[in-house]
């Protein structure tokens, strides 16, 4: 469960710690005082987008820490060398900087903000306001029953036989050309082919090239110098060289070999001086003949160097990048050729993997029906619990409308219909759903796909829209019931929800030093029952308002009892 969450300079806020516990945890406030900046820190902590426009006006950066007890042995943990420290806590930091870049730690090693999504997508989940626009959203609809059938493996299996499904109906549209776009594409390649057949490229040419040029165009300077060299190692009649002279020492110390052993160490010294001053004298007479060059030959490079200048441009960065253009031309070119019987080929090939697409897709729609069955009674019987027992909810099924019958999500086309008085057609749910409709079906939901997950925590940002009366206090008693097995974190205006509460936090908006600031409290019995009276009366709390709100936590307390 997330147990602390440390906000620094985000938006209003400050600076606040707020100490979460088990079950139940309401936030409550007038508009505008920065409930929702809680929820956005939240989702800032998890990985999710955010931007710097959070930031406080004159903070260097912003910064939200999450600290999670209880984490479950996660995979993703395993297999990013990471884990719960020594007092099994987890913690998640993210620094927001101006510049939109972002620092990320998980127990103070650095990670991706897309690492830090997906772990934090397996420590919380945040139901907003926005959720509910998703359920409008029938798109949305089918990975809404494959998240609660668990169907991703079978779905895994279709989409790689799709995919390559796919891939063959691309080869054989770019066989399947019309004659006269074919004899231009032949005309094309067999010049492209030619041009650069005449040209001979050889692997590492260009760089051989270049470098005999520079050899070229500094032949006389390189001579000279290698010619020097050579006469100082080699003399000629009228001097001995660096070699010769080095013999004569050699020489010299032989008259007096065995008398000293640094004498003998000394004359083998200049032997070895000698031996490569001879090879030095041998390589740099070598040297002076490999600078020779025919007239012309600088001509015939620099023109070579051209056409590769030229040829790069059409075909490639290098001469490896032209051969392997040559060769992809080369095999192009007999395929269009001898495109009827790859046509055939391939053709075989779609009608096996079409085959095989469609007994993947049969497999999977087979799951989806029978998950479709239990979600419909899931979700029946919590919307009861919410107080709409009359509600009817249908998952309707309808093939997908193209030539093959398939897409890359299967054969399936899925809506959520239902009928929300007795009487009524089932109809789509954007038809007919009023807001607090609205929001307890998404309520349903999301308790239903929230039993199939290890998901710790669940934050419910204004779960309530819509709803109060009768429904409010069914949607307490759901959240209440939920709070039994996750940590519930809600955001609310509604009295009986904050009542419903194990732990209640007020989040207040206030001025000093001219700067706006944010502070969040945990309450006691006695704020609690000022705050619910708040909520049900406004600004003018009576005694009497005071007193029903003691009702309330009392009528709360005595319902969490029975659970």
């Amino acid at each position: 469960m997330l147990s602390l969450l440390h906000i620094e300079n985000i938006a209003v806020i400050e600076s606040a710690d707020i100490s979460f516990g088990p079950g139940f945890n309401a936030l409550t406030g007038e508009t505008g005082a920065g409930k929702s900046i809680v929820v956005d820190a939240m989702s800032a902590v998890i990985g999710e987008r955010t931007s710097r426009e959070l930031i406080r006006t004159g903070a260097r950066s912003a910064l939200v820490s999450g600290a999670f007890t209880g984490v479950k042995a996660l995979p993703w943990l395993t297999q990013n060398g990471l884990g719960p420290d020594e007092n099994g806590e987890l913690l998640l930091q993210r620094e927001i900087m101006p510049d939109g870049k972002n620092l990320c730690r998980v127990n103070g090693r650095p990670v991706t903000v897309a690492q830090l999504k997906t772990l934090g997508r397996q420590l919380l989940n945040i139901h907003g306001q926005h959720d509910g626009q998703q359920l409008l959203d029938e798109g949305c609809h089918l990975g809404y029953l494959d998240r609660f059938g668990e169907t991703q493996e079978s779905l895994t299996s279709y989409r790689a036989a799709y995919e390559a499904l796919t891939r063959l109906d691309r080869k054989i549209a770019s066989l399947r050309m019309d004659e006269s776009e074919k004899a231009r594409r032949v005309d094309t390649l067999q010049f492209q082919i030619n041009e650069l057949e005449r040209a001979g490229l050889a692997p590492g040419e260009e760089e051989a090239l270049d470098e005999r040029r520079e050899i070229l165009r500094s032949a006389a300077d390189l001579t000279e110098a290698v010619q020097r060299a050579h006469f100082a190692l080699s003399g000629d009649e009228d001097s001995a060289g660096a070699a010769a002279l080095l013999m004569e020492a050699e020489r010299a110390l032989e008259t007096v070999a065995g008398v000293s052993d640094r004498l003998d160490a000394l004359r083998e010294l200049l032997a070895d001086c000698r031996c490569q001053a001879q090879d030095a004298a041998d390589t740099a007479r070598d040297l002076s003949g490999s600078f020779e060059f025919e007239p012309g030959e600088l001509d015939q490079i620099e023109g070579r160097l051209d056409l590769l200048y030229r040829l790069k441009k059409k075909y490639g960065g290098s001469v490896e990048e032209m051969l392997d253009y040559l060769e992809g031309s080369r095999r192009e070119l007999d395929e269009i050729q001898f495109a009827d019987d790859a046509l055939l080929r391939l053709e075989a090939e779609r009608s096996k993997a079409l085959e095989g697409a469609k007994k993947l897709a049969l497999a999977l729609c087979a799951e989806r029906k029978k998950a479709a069955g239990a979600l419909e009674e899931r979700i029946r019987s919590e919307l009861a619990q919410l107080d709409m027992p009359k509600v009817r909810f249908q998952v309707e099924f309808a093939p997908v409308e193209n030539e093959n019958g398939l897409n890359a999500d299967g054969m399936d086309m899925v809506r959520f219909l239902m009928s929300a008085n007795v009487g009524e057609d089932l109809k789509p749910i954007q038809k007919i759903a009023s807001g607090g409709e609205l929001a307890r079906i998404m309520l349903a939901l999301k308790n239903v796909l929230a039993e199939n997950d290890d998901v710790g925590t669940l934050v419910f940002d204004e779960v309530d829209t819509g709803v109060s009366g009768r429904a409010a206090q069914k949607v307490a008693e759901k959240l209440a019931q939920v709070a039994h097995c996750k940590q519930v974190l809600c955001v609310t205006h509604l009295p009986q929800l904050a009542a419903m509460a194990d732990v209640h936090f007020s989040v207040e908006k206030g001025e000093r030093d001219g700067r706006t600031y944010t502070a969040v409290e945990t309450l006691d019995r006695a704020r609690r029952q000022a705050e619910l009276a708040r909520l049900t009366s406004g600004e003018r709390i009576t005694q009497a308002a005071l007193d029903s709100a003691g009702e309330l936590l009392d009528g709360a307390g005595a319902y969490k009892k029975t659970l």
